[in-house]
């Protein structure tokens, strides 16, 4: 792929987050003038004469200017020197992680990380040849005491985690991953790129789920890959463009494994990165709500949520977080009740997934995290894990209320 969307868009660098979200790499049409970003549903583009190509574009699966327009606003929006949008976050990882190591090497992972990456490292890569340590991420010092010098390729971090919501220090492991020669990468799904930027606290590398909170309403599935500008390969490392640069390895791998986001996948993805900012004041604004209302209800056994000042991260996270996220979990004191619970909501829709304009409630030991069952990262059987929408914070609190009660658990 030659072309360079980035050279043809102003520079906007120096706006703000929601400027930023809604126009870079979104100028207006040049030939209608529409000031929304087209869809170029197209597999293929005639070329003037061999190797002449407008704009740089041949194939759909190499550039397509949807998917360009995207990509150029996520990297603005992270701060990074460029972004790969993919089919699905677990695309994304995947691709990311092919690009960084071989047979043999080693990666640190969350002791309580999302399932789905867990299932991709542990079942995926290690039949491959690749071994992973569950760690505390909580713990700056456990994580250089997982990391095995000259072998360690990846420090990989959630923060917040999914489901217990934990915090990390990614500044702090940022010294330690770079010490080892390792990239770090940081899974920013949860607190999204409004609420947090990983790139500028010495991050190589932020993933997402662009189904949760920057597509945000539940009508499309991508994920993304943001390197920082000047990220390396790990220490020793040569890529398959015959350079160290981590942009390169992604790039070509994005291309070459072609798990691409669709035209249509990235416009609505666009379409929902315009509002990610006034959508996530109210989730945090929402979450904190249910939080407190939670903390106080004698049938609630702990919560979970960054936000509250009992929270072990809630320092951490009030330094490199702008809010503290629409995630809360909290335990019920046995699986039966927290099954209960979650049978009960009405307004809280019992689904997988998060992130969305709706509210959800799941049961993550036996929906989401499932997979983890019987390994280290293995989530209690009490724990509700809620997405909190946008809805009417009183009508959430009103649901929560009538759901404990059904489950036995009322004041």
């Amino acid at each position: 792929m030659t072309h360079d969307p980035l050279a043809q868009h102003p520079d906007w660098t120096d706006s703000g987050f929601s400027t930023r979200a809604i126009h870079a790499g979104q100028d207006p049409d040049p030939r209608t003038g529409a000031v929304v970003t087209p869809i170029h549903q197209v597999s293929t583009y005639k070329q003037d004469g061999v190797g002449g190509l407008r704009g740089g574009y041949e194939y759909s699966r190499s550039g397509n200017p949807t998917r360009d327009a995207l990509q150029e606003a996520l990297a603005a929006v992270e701060g990074g020197a460029a972004a790969f949008a993919f089919s699905s976050g677990l695309a994304a990882e995947d691709t990311l992680l092919r690009s960084v190591l071989r047979p043999g090497d080693h990666v640190v992972v969350p002791d309580d990380a999302y399932g789905g990456t867990y299932r991709l490292i542990a079942r995926v890569l290690g039949p491959w040849g690749v071994d992973h340590t569950p760690v505390d991420l909580s713990d700056p010092d456990a994580v250089l005491a997982a990391i095995e010098p000259g072998r360690t390729k990846v420090v990989w971090v959630e923060t917040p985690t999914n489901p217990l919501l934990g915090i990390a220090d990614i500044a702090a492991i940022a010294t330690h991953a770079q010490s080892a020669g390792a990239v770090l990468v940081v899974d920013n799904t949860f607190a999204s790129p409004y609420l947090q930027q990983p790139l500028a606290l010495g991050a190589d590398a932020v993933v997402h789920s662009t189904t949760k909170y920057i597509g945000g309403h539940s009508d499309v599935v991508g994920g993304a890959v943001v390197v920082a500008d000047g990220s390396q390969l790990p220490a020793g490392m040569v890529g398959p463009t015959g350079t160290t640069s981590l942009r390169d390895a992604v790039g070509f791998l994005q291309n070459a494994s072609g798990a691409v986001a669709g035209p249509f996948d990235a416009w609505l993805t666009l379409r929902g990165l315009k509002t990610l900012a006034v959508r996530m004041d109210r989730h945090n604004s929402n979450a904190e709500a249910v939080a407190r209302f939670l903390v106080e209800h004698p049938g609630v056994r702990e919560v979970l949520w960054p936000g509250l000042p009992g929270h072990p991260g809630h320092e951490v996270a009030a330094r490199q977080m702008r809010g503290f996220g629409g995630m809360v979990a909290f335990r019920t004191g046995s699986a039966d009740s927290a099954v209960a619970v979650c049978a009960a909501t009405r307004v809280f829709t019992l689904a997988e997934s998060l992130g969305g304009v709706e509210s959800l409630v799941e049961h993550p030991g036996r929906m989401t995290h499932g997979s983890v069952a019987g390994t280290a990262l293995e989530v209690p059987d009490d724990l509700v894990r809620l997405s909190v929408g946008i809805e009417d914070v009183e009508d959430l609190l009103t649901d929560l209320a009538q759901a404990l009660a059904a489950a036995g658990l009322g004041r």
